[in-house]
């Protein structure tokens, strides 16, 4: 009989490693991890979910136990999955993809993750996209133009526009910085 738990902060690849590192430690046996999400080989006992909460809480996740907070988590994996791990731009909006994901309608994930967050969706995405956006410009790999185009704006103008409400500054002025101020994702 499979389960599934759910994990807060867990956010990027090197975060997976260290959950399926304390899956190990604490012997359960799992089928799958990805953003968010456990696939187990069977429901956790007492014990067992005691141990690997504290050892995922000594590496800064948190096991989720109730429903809301999982549909949170999974909100918050999905966008941080296709904005910075997923090389294809969506070819449907957010508020399809996660409905489609969760098997849920949008306007009740939208109302309850602006309830327990205290911010959008929307917003949600919005800064995921600058974060995004100012670690291809550090990286200063690819053109203005080309970031735009990779992240899924409708022009340069308007992800210079969107940049600059969000940040302060013109995505110029933030690549001429010494020192780029990036938040880690897990904080965002």
């Amino acid at each position: 009989m499979n389960a599934v738990i759910h994990i807060k902060n867990m956010v990027c690849p090197r975060c997976i490693e260290a959950v399926k590192k304390s899956l190990n430690e604490a012997n359960v046996g799992f089928e799958g991890v990805v953003l968010g999400e456990v696939q187990l080989k069977r429901p956790l006992d007492k014990e067992q979910k005691a141990n690997l909460s504290s050892l995922l809480k000594s590496k800064g996740f948190e096991l989720l136990e109730d429903k809301t907070s999982a549909i949170i988590s999974n909100i918050k994996g999905l966008i941080v999955e296709q904005i910075h791990y997923t090389e294809q731009p969506l070819k449907v909006n957010f508020s399809t993809f996660l409905s489609e994901k969760l098997h849920k309608d949008y306007s009740s994930l939208s109302k309850l993750f602006s309830s327990v967050e205290s911010i959008t969706i929307e917003k949600f995405i919005t800064s995921q996209k600058i974060e995004r956006v100012k670690e291809l410009l550090f990286y200063n790999q690819l053109t203005l133009s080309q970031i735009a185009h990779a992240m899924n704006y409708s022009s340069v103008a308007h992800l210079s526009a969107q940049f600059k409400k969000e940040t302060g500054l013109s995505p110029s002025q933030f690549k001429k910085q010494k020192k780029p101020l990036r938040k880690p994702l897990d904080t965002i």
